[in-house]
């Protein structure tokens, strides 16, 4: 459900001159009460109490005035008012009704006259696959723990304008997504996100910036969108899927189910220039479409 208008009548009524001011710690708490809103672990809910956090976040991002941008999760709205400030337009996708229903009354009241510029999406972002308002050119947002691979993964294959996204995971996620080749936390994660960009670690965050401070740690994580390999993704990312389900045998045991004996594996494996021997978390995202594309391509 997209909420459209609802902002942008009482930000064009308010008459204001358009600026942007920050919410802290006594803000959030604030609106929260007025909401009747408590942070939960089933929905996620870390909410940034820090301003500093949240400039530091968007100064990370590199976003600018041409950019429109998408943001999964505001919550109580701190990372969507500094995304405002610096952006051309911002959609804020939230699933929680009471929270996307006390966004609008937030820019209101600290981001007046901004109503032209920020669209809000009612849906779980992982069934989203439109967005109103101008197409977006990057992604910022403070990811639900429980759902931040999916989500991210799913808005890169529907959003192909995306070019940018700068995420906070937690801090173990973050590590997978961004490890390479050989490395202990390389997975599944790491070699789809590697599929649509170039992925970097981009800073630690405290978890006293959070209201409720989460269990674990948390980090920035950057991936920059790059032509993928050559090959059919869904093709590709089974072959991965079917690797790592059993990371610890070599790629011709592991993918022998999937290409439908161990010699057929064996044979896809050569043919792409991989020694059978391998184990998937070795190869680099490039080496799994390889394989694929020597498997042939296959109704999933």
């Amino acid at each position: 459900m997209v909420l459209r208008g609802q902002g942008g009548r009482q930000l064009s009524e308010s008459g204001a001159s358009g600026s942007v001011r920050l919410l802290g710690a006594a803000d959030i708490r604030r609106l929260a009460a007025e909401a009747g809103v408590r942070p939960t672990k089933q929905k996620g809910q870390n909410f940034v109490i820090d301003a500093n956090t949240v400039r530091r976040i968007v100064d990370v991002s590199g976003v600018g005035p041409d950019d429109a941008v998408v943001e999964i999760g505001p919550g109580l709205g701190s990372l969507t008012l500094a995304l405002l400030d610096r952006s051309r337009h911002v959609t804020a996708v939230e699933i929680d009704e009471v929270l996307a229903g006390r966004l609008p009354a937030t820019i209101a009241e600290f981001a007046p006259g901004a109503a032209d510029r920020f669209d809000l999406v009612l849906a779980d972002a992982m069934h989203v696959r439109e967005l109103p308002g101008p197409e977006p050119t990057a992604l910022v947002a403070n990811l639900p723990y429980n759902v931040s691979v999916p989500v991210l993964l799913h808005f890169l294959e529907q959003f192909p304008s995306l070019r940018s996204v700068l995420v906070m995971v937690q801090a173990e996620v973050a590590h997978r997504l961004a490890a390479g080749p050989g490395s202990r936390t390389y997975g599944i994660p790491s070699v789809k996100a590697a599929w649509y960009a170039d992925v970097r670690l981009a800073g630690n965050i405290g978890r006293n910036v959070f209201w409720p401070a989460p269990n674990v740690d948390s980090a920035l994580v950057s991936l920059v969108r790059r032509d993928p390999p050559v090959g059919d993704r869904r093709t590709v990312f089974a072959v991965v899927d079917a690797a790592f389900a059993q990371r610890r045998k070599t790629l011709r045991a592991a993918l022998s189910g999937y290409a439908g004996s161990g010699e057929a594996a064996e044979r896809a494996l050569v043919a792409a220039g991989i020694d059978p021997r391998t184990r998937g978390e070795q190869l680099t995202v490039e080496q799994f479409a390889a394989i694929a594309d020597a498997l042939g391509a296959r109704d999933l």
